[in-house]
This record gives structure tokens, sequence and C-alpha cells, in this order.
């Protein structure tokens, strides 16, 4: 269990309170203990309270008594120490980047791990990226030329372009304005305190 709840998100903020990405637990836990960043809990509904390494720590042994749903812990040598969910860095003060990275993890999240030529949603060990204009012909390897695709449909497809092998695309691909992770995590509620920090409009 505690492997799994290492490899779980956690929010990051610069100093503005913009959200500027999403890292695993692991690396947060860096960051908090190495004091470049803080918790950020919100408390009594609207009130945010930030917290350092340290009054985590204190925070974690005191509700770590009497746990809420929702709330998951670390086991420690000495006690349990509560996930946080958000963090706020405090060793930097530039403003995020506005371009999403291009990677495969955000494609797959844009395309919500739907193959984007039959439809399907299948485990990620069966996806695959497609370049809808093959690099033989002159495609780029950009948001607007690759989509997510099943290793059937990719198969099937092969270097041909949709039109050539007679398939056709369940909607054009675009670059997306805000990260798809922070966007697709939000329905996990463990995630439900992001919403307030993530302008997807």
């Amino acid at each position: 269990m505690s492997d799994n709840l290492l490899d779980t998100n956690v929010l990051i903020l610069n100093r503005f309170f913009m959200a500027v990405r999403v890292i695993d637990v692991r690396r947060a836990f860096t960051l908090l203990y190495r004091q470049c960043a803080e918790v950020i809990e919100m408390e009594q509904g609207s009130q945010f309270q930030s917290y350092d390494f340290e009054s985590w720590c204190e925070l974690s042994e005191l509700t770590s008594l009497e746990k809420q749903p929702g709330e998951e812990y670390l086991k420690t040598v000495r006690f349990e120490l509560r996930i946080p969910r958000i963090l706020r860095l405090t060793r930097f003060e530039k403003m995020p980047m506005q371009t999403v990275r291009f990677n495969r993890k955000n494609l797959f999240a844009r395309d919500d791990h739907t193959c984007q030529y039959c439809g399907q949603q299948t485990p990620l060990s069966q996806l695959s990226m497609d370049h809808i204009i093959p690099r033989s012909h002159g495609g780029t390897t950009s948001w607007d030329n690759i989509v997510c695709c099943c290793l059937r449909c990719n198969g099937r497809k092969g270097g041909r372009t949709p039109k050539e092998a007679r398939m056709k695309l369940l909607r054009r691909p675009e670059k997306p304005r805000v990260n798809p992770l922070m966007v697709k995590s939000v329905d996990d509620p463990r995630y439900a305190s992001w919403k307030i920090f993530l302008q997807t409009k």
C-alpha cells in the first residue's frame, strides 16, 4: 500500500498560488523536507493553512489518531505521515510556463486513454501513439499530428494516412490549453482540493 501511495499525485503551485505541474508523493516529500515547498491545506471549508515539514509531521501525528474519510497516511518508524495533495513552492518566483509539455502521459490524458480510431478504452499496455500523417509522409511529432491509438488500430493503419487506411478519427487533435493530467485528476476524490487552483476554461 505504501508503494502505491508514493506513486500518487501532488499538485505543485508557484509562489503566486498558480498551478505549475503534477509530481508524485516521493518528489513532494523531498521538496517539503528540503524546505523548497510547503503544504497547502484547506481548513474550515475555505481557509488555507500552510505547513513546513516539521509542522506537517506534528499535524500528521494528531490527525492520525482520528482519521477522516479521504485522508491517506504513510507509516514511518515513529508515526504515520499524512499524504499532502497540494504543495506551494517557496524558493521560486517564476510564473508557470503556459505551454503544456508534449509527452506520452499528457497525450494519453488528453485523449482520455481512448483509441481515437475505434473509441475503445484499453489498458495502458495496449495503447500507443500514432502519427496521423506518418513521418515517412512528412508528418511531425506534435500535438496536432499524434493521437492515442490501440495496438490493433495502430497495426491496421500501419504507415498510411487515415484516408489511405480507410479509417476515421473520432475528433481533430489539438494542443490542450491546460495540463490534461491536472484536469483529469480532479475526477478522483483524492484530488478534489485541486479544483480551486485549476482554470480549465
